[in-house]
C-alpha cells in the first residue's frame, strides 16, 4: 500500500496547487462578465477541452502504457518526441477550426474572451503529464504541468479583476505552456528537433494510435458538448448561465477522477507486479467509491457551491446538479475499465463501439432537450451517455479481470 499512497499523494496534492487559483479565477470571471459572458466563456472552455483531446490524440491513454513498459531512457525519449511531432501536426489543423467554432457560438461582445479561454484550455493537449504518469513521477506533473498553469492563473487573476479583460489569462497561459514545453524537451526528449520534418513519417507514427484516439475523441465529443449545445440551442443566456455554473463545478471535480486514474494506471500495468488482479481490483473499488462520493456532493451541494463561487445570478439548479452527479459516478466507475484493462489489452474497438453508441444516444438527447429549452435535459443526456458506456464496458472488462493471474508468473518463477 505504501507505493500507492505515495503516488496518490503526489498525483493529488501537487496538482491541487493548480486548482487553488482557478477556484478564485472562475468566480472573478463570472462576476466580471455577467450571464452572457459566462455562458460564452464556459462554452469556449468546453470547446477547448475537445480541441485539447484532438491534440492529445491518444497519448493520455496509450502514452503512459508505452512509457511504463519502456526499458531505457532513450526509449522513453523517443516516445515523447514522437508524441510532440504528432501533436504539433494535429494542432496546426485543429486550432483554427476551434477558433472559428467559438466565434460562431459565443455571444456578441465576448468572442475574444471565449476564444482566448478556448486556446488556454486547448494548449493542455501539449501537457507532458502522461509521461510523468507512465514513469510514476509526480514531480514531472508538478514542475512542467501544474506550476506553469498555476503561475498563469496567479498573474491573471488581479489583472482580470482590475481591468475586466478575461483574455489576459489566455496570453499568460500560452507563454507559460511554451516555456514549460521547451524545458521539458531539453530534459526528457530526444536531442533532435521536435517539429515534424516529414509529414509522411509523422502520419506513420500516428497510425498505431488511431484506435485509441478514436475512443478518446468520441468520448470527448459528448463530454465537452453540453455547454456548447445549451448555448447554441437555448435562446437566452440567462437560462444557460446556471447550467454553465454546474458544468464548471463538474469539470473541476473531474480532477479527482484524473488524479486517482493517474495514481493507479502505471501501478496496475507494471510488468513485475506480484498480484495483477488485486491491483486492478483496488483501482476499480477506488474509482467506484470516488464516483459515489463525488456524485453525491454534486447532486446535493452544487447549487449552494455555485451560488457562493459564481453568484446568485448564475446559480445552478438542483435537477441539473443531480444529473451531473449521476454523470460523475458513471464516468469515474468506467475509467479503470478503459485506462487499465481494455486499452492495454488492445480492445480499442470494443471501447470505441460503446463510446460511439453512448455518444450518439447522449448527444441526440442533449440536442432534443436544448431545442425545446429543457436545460436540465441537456445534463440528463450527459448522464445517460455515461451510464450506457459503463454498462457496455462492464462485461468485457470483468471478463478480462477474471482471466488475470493472481500471481505474476515472472515473479513467481523467481521465488
Amino acid at each position: 500500500m505504501k507505493p500507492v499512497l505515495l503516488r496518490l499523494a503526489g498525483f493529488t496534492l501537487l496538482p491541487l496547487l493548480a486548482l487553488v487559483l482557478p477556484f478564485l479565477l472562475l468566480p472573478i470571471i463570472a462576476r466580471v462578465v455577467g450571464a452572457p459572458g459566462w455562458s460564452s466563456i464556459t462554452a469556449g472552455q468546453a470547446i477547448g477541452v475537445f480541441a485539447a483531446t484532438f491534440i492529445l490524440f491518444s497519448w493520455n491513454i496509450s502514452g503512459p502504457v508505452e512509457v511504463a513498459r519502456s526499458r531505457t531512457p532513450q526509449d522513453r525519449a523517443a516516445t515523447y518526441s514522437a508524441s510532440m511531432r504528432s501533436r504539433i501536426l494535429i494542432a496546426a489543423a485543429v486550432l483554427p477550426v476551434m477558433t472559428l467554432l467559438v466565434v460562431l457560438i459565443a455571444h456578441d461582445g465576448y468572442r475574444l474572451d471565449a476564444v482566448t479561454m478556448a486556446w488556454a484550455t486547448a494548449l493542455t493537449g501539449f501537457s507532458p503529464a502522461w509521461f510523468g504518469i507512465g514513469t510514476g513521477q509526480p514531480r514531472i506533473l508538478a514542475i512542467y504541468d501544474t506550476t506553469p498553469r498555476f503561475l498563469a492563473a496567479l498573474v491573471s487573476a488581479p489583472l482580470i479583476l482590475a481591468t475586466g479583460e478575461v483574455w489576459v489569462y489566455g496570453v499568460f497561459s500560452l507563454i507559460a505552456t511554451a516555456a514549460a514545453l521547451i524545458a521539458f524537451q531539453r530534459r526528457f526528449g530526444e536531442k533532435k528537433s521536435w517539429f515534424p520534418k516529414s509529414l509522411k513519417a509523422t502520419f506513420r507514427e500516428l497510425l498505431p494510435h488511431t484506435g485509441t484516439a478514436g475512443v478518446n475523441l468520441t468520448g470527448s465529443a459528448y463530454a465537452s458538448s453540453p455547454v456548447p449545445i445549451a448555448t447554441a440551442t437555448v435562446p437566452t443566456a440567462a437560462e444557460t448561465a446556471g447550467f454553465a455554473s454546474a458544468d464548471s463545478i463538474y469539470r473541476l471535480g473531474l480532477f479527482s477522477i484524473v488524479a486517482v486514474g493517474n495514481t493507479f494506471q502505471g501501478w496496475t500495468l507494471e510488468h513485475d507486479a506480484a498480484n495483477p488482479r488485486r491491483r486492478h481490483a483496488m483501482a476499480v473499488v477506488a474509482h467506484v467509491v470516488l464516483g459515489a462520493c463525488g456524485g453525491l456532493i454534486l447532486a446535493l451541494l452544487c447549487p449552494w457551491i455555485s451560488s457562493v463561487m459564481f453568484g446568485e445570478d448564475v446559480k445552478a439548479d438542483y435537477l441539473t446538479s443531480l444529473f451531473y452527479g449521476v454523470s460523475f459516478f458513471f464516468l469515474s466507475a468506467s475509467t479503470p475499465f478503459i485506462r487499465n484493462v481494455l486499452i492495454p489489452a488492445k480492445r480499442q474497438i470494443t471501447v470505441l463501439r460503446w463510446t460511439a453508441a453512448s455518444a450518439a444516444v447522449g448527444i441526440s438527447l442533449m440536442v432534443t432537450c436544448g431545442m425545446s429549452s429543457n436545460v436540465p435535459g441537456v445534463a440528463l443526456g450527459m448522464a445517460v451517455s455515461e451510464a450506457v458506456l459503463f454498462v457496455g464496458l462492464l462485461i468485457p472488462a470483468t471478463g478480462l479481470l477474471r482471466a488475470m493471474p493472481t500471481v505474476n508468473q515472472k515473479v513467481g518463477s523467481t521465488l
